[in-house]
């Protein structure tokens, strides 16, 4: 794929595998302004590569998934009304724009997980966790204020009195009170994270694309208010996969006790 347009955003494809890695190891991955423009890009561009049936997210090194906003940036891109606001828009489309994604996402998290590293997290479908992990949004401790959505998408996670809990303490949580709060879906040594992101990975992608697919929007239209959800839409998805080639290879390979070969289509 094209480079980059950020040092600090890498990506790269490994099969159906793409990979994005956050590239500040030196920062603890903490995110700037260019970092949340770069991952909008190659969001589109693992979108638009047929060969992409799974996207993994991680940080560089073994310390940090993400440890937030870059810090060093606040006076400059967060210190006034307009900077702020062209900061947050930014951030918050980039996270949407990996939330909104059609291919299923994982979050391969170890070391820190702190506010913005949360808010990335809690974009993708799967979060697979390291014990040595630590999560925390410590907005509290720093005068910020939170958007709606970022709140709704933990809420809708780990419901609402963890929600409150983990906002008012502002304090870090363990890999295991995580998993206890439904923030992360698996937690295993850290020796063992690479082996299951990779096993996760494979397992999804040998899986029918647009059976997968269709369960991410349908997934998606389910959390919303029901005044909001099209359900015309999740009608139509579960419909294309009915009418697919990959319903008829499916049912072949059923029948010829083989492994199913899905095309996607």
């Amino acid at each position: 794929m094209p480079l980059s347009p950020c040092e600090k955003m890498l990506a790269h494809r490994e099969g159906s595998i793409g990979w994005i890695t956050f590239n500040q190891p030196e920062r603890h991955n903490a995110v700037s302004l260019a970092m949340w423009q770069a991952l909008e890009v190659i969001v589109d561009h693992f979108e638009r590569d047929p060969e992409i049936r799974v996207v993994v997210v991680r940080g560089a090194g073994n310390k940090a998934f993400v440890s937030g906003a870059d810090i060093s940036e606040f006076e400059t891109q967060r210190s006034g009304e307009e900077a702020t606001r062209h900061y947050n828009e930014t951030s918050q489309r980039a996270m949407r724009r990996l939330r909104e994604m059609g291919k299923p996402t994982l979050a391969m998290i170890q070391g820190y997980c702190i506010g913005g590293g949360v808010a990335v997290a809690l974009s993708c479908d799967i979060r697979l966790s390291a014990d040595n992990a630590r999560f925390g949004v410590p907005a509290a401790k720093l005068g910020l204020g939170y958007e709606y959505e970022g709140v709704r998408k933990l809420v809708d996670l780990v419901g609402p009195s963890f929600a409150k809990e983990i906002f008012f303490t502002a304090r870090q949580f363990s890999a295991q009170e995580a998993r206890e709060m439904g923030l992360v879906n698996r937690v295993v040594e850290v020796d063992q994270l690479q082996q299951l992101v990779d096993d996760y990975a494979a397992t999804i992608a040998a899986n029918a694309p647009m059976t997968v697919a269709s369960i991410k929007t349908i997934v998606g239209e389910v959390v919303k208010d029901e005044s909001l959800r099209d359900l015309a839409w999740c009608d139509r998805v579960v419909d294309a996969c009915f009418n697919s080639d990959d319903y008829r290879e499916g049912r072949t390979a059923f029948m010829e006790k083989r492994k199913p070969r899905f095309q996607g289509r």
